[in-house]
């Protein structure tokens, strides 16, 4: 298990991380790839790829920890990345675009001009047949990802920056401001409003009916999506909170909470217990200025992450339902053209490992 963070000095952080009675976490790698600050991370299986506001991404082979290669086709600082399985990434950007990428070859299947203004988020539906987006130009778009094409525009009165699809894909939110709308698919109406305090800065699904909060303060809270009721909070930073990442170990649920106090800390939510809060495991102080966060799971281990495991399920009954339900679309003279545009940098580069200070020798004097 790895823990991965971008910050604002442009570095990826990386942080090996030892579960057990007691967790532990140790330094790892840093690698200074990009050079602006860091917007975006996505992971799957085997890949951590980040975007930035330099307009690329980057893409590092976790298993052979080296840097795979580079990204070229947005021109707008990365905002949204997202991969589906280990088959596909979304990309999102202030261009406008969304691309699909194939990640076996890291090939542009698909370039969508998919708002009028920025992309400020994407999310891709657990069957791998439907995304939505967000973006500044006040609309919520429904993507086929069979046929590439757009579903279905919805105007919103204000712009939104962050889209969800629940674990199950029966409902999505969209997060304006500080204001969150949970939404059920089979309607595509609001079911019911969370507001809080401060602005809303990350969230997240820890299963299909409670919802992680961030916003622009130390608190962590946990919202009940049937009555919109907070069920928890609690402190978890000496500042504001910048991500929120969870996954599922053996039954347990742990939640990874990055803060601008340069902490990384991990906690293990007990949902019978929900009320009294979740517990640390364990905590790193990285002394960046960190934006984004991720979780490398080895796909060896027993480990999952809940976000994925209906996606995981559904690519096994339905073989890739992007790919095998309509090949022909993805191998049409348009998207040769757009292969032939995509830019991909190989790179075969060792990830650096930590700078470590080197002490002065003392000179002894004869």
């Amino acid at each position: 298990m790895e823990l991965v963070a971008g910050c604002y000095e442009q570095v990826l952080l990386g942080f090996a991380t030892r579960p057990g009675q007691s967790w532990t976490v140790v330094p790892d790698f840093t690698h200074h790839a990009h050079t602006a600050s860091l917007s975006a991370v996505a992971v799957n299986n085997r890949y951590v790829v980040t975007g930035s506001r330099d307009e690329t991404m980057q893409i590092y082979d976790m298993k052979k920890k080296i840097e795979h290669g580079a990204l070229l086709q947005h021109n707008g600082t990365i905002t949204s990345l997202e991969f589906y399985g280990t088959s596909h990434l979304l990309s999102g950007a202030e261009d406008g675009l969304i691309c699909i990428w194939n990640t076996k070859r890291w090939e542009c299947l698909k370039s969508i001009k998919a708002h009028k203004g920025h992309v400020t988020s994407l999310s891709i539906h657990p069957s791998g047949k439907l995304a939505l987006s967000v973006g500044t130009d006040k609309t919520l778009r429904t993507w086929n990802l069979v046929e590439g094409r757009s579903a279905f525009i919805k105007n919103l009165k204000q712009n939104a920056h962050i889209i969800k699809w629940s674990p199950d894909g029966e409902k999505y939110v969209t997060v304006i401001a500080n204001k969150v709308d949970i939404y059920r698919l089979d309607t595509a109406s609001i079911t019911g409003t969370i507001t809080t305090e401060k602005r809303i800065s990350s969230l997240r699904f820890i299963t299909d009916s409670v919802l992680a909060i961030a916003g622009d303060d130390e608190m962590i809270r946990f919202y009940s999506c049937d009555s919109q009721k907070c069920l928890c909070e609690f402190k978890a930073h000496e500042n504001r909170i910048k991500d929120i990442y969870s996954f599922e170990r053996e039954g347990q649920h742990v939640i990874v909470t990055a803060s601008s106090d340069g902490y990384i800390k991990m906690w293990n939510l007990d949902l019978d217990k929900i009320r009294d809060g979740p517990s640390l495991l364990c905590e790193v102080n990285t002394k960046a200025r960190l934006t984004c966060l991720a979780v490398w799971l080895d796909q060896a281990s027993e480990m999952k992450e809940n976000s994925d495991k209906t996606a995981t399920s559904s690519q096994e009954d339905e073989k890739s339902s992007i790919a095998r339900t309509n090949k022909d679309f993805w191998t049409t003279k348009r998207v040769k053209i757009l292969k032939r545009k995509r830019k991909i940098i190989p790179e075969k580069q060792k990830l650096a490992a930590p700078v470590q200070k080197k002490k002065k020798k003392q000179n002894s004097l004869a």
